[in-house]
């Protein structure tokens, strides 16, 4: 299973908290890419309810790690 930035942003509107059948439900319905549904389908806990994205990708980045200051610089 592998996540990048462009897989991940596919499932921001998705109905939080959701389980792993709801999350593909969703991306199936909102023509997300193939790899979304297949690393969905790996996800090992039938039944979990995911609270957010980074309990899928604990290491997804958050907007705060792309915050620029510009008044710093």
């Amino acid at each position: 299973m592998y996540w990048t930035l462009e897989l991940a942003s596919k499932l921001e509107d998705a109905p939080w908290p959701a389980t792993k059948e709801e999350l593909i439900d969703y991306a199936i319905r909102s023509g997300a890419p193939m790899e979304v549904i297949e690393n969905l389908n790996e996800l090992d806990s039938d039944g979990f309810i995911y609270d957010t994205i980074e309990d899928i990708w604990p290491d997804y980045p958050t907007k705060e790690d792309f915050f620029f200051d510009e008044e710093e610089y």
